[in-house]
């Protein structure tokens, strides 16, 4: 793992580099490191089951940003740095927490 100084070229990168190199960022810090090899990890069923919730929950967040009257609402009472897309996301995941 490398860490970036902040006037390289490299500092602003996020994400990854085809399957080899990942930059992540952390606060004022560009850390780079090898891309994780995955193709061993078995996920449980608890672990699936959680993975299909989140992924309901991107398409709840997706679908309040495409339609403007949800939108709208949404963005009534945002706190400053919240967007629309995570405070909905944040409220369908809250909402199946208490349905447990």
């Amino acid at each position: 793992m490398a860490r970036l100084t902040p006037d390289s070229i490299l500092a602003s990168c996020s994400g990854s580099l085809g399957k080899e190199i990942v930059f992540k960022r952390y606060a004022d810090k560009t850390v780079v490191s090898k891309y994780p090899d995955m193709s061993k990890i078995k996920a449980s069923v608890l672990q699936m089951h959680h993975r299909k919730l989140f992924k309901e929950a991107l398409l709840f967040a997706q679908f309040v940003n495409r339609h403007p009257e949800l939108h709208s609402l949404y963005n009534e009472d945002l706190q400053p740095g919240e967007s629309v897309f995570h405070k909905a996301k944040k409220e369908y995941l809250n909402r199946l927490k208490g349905m447990e």
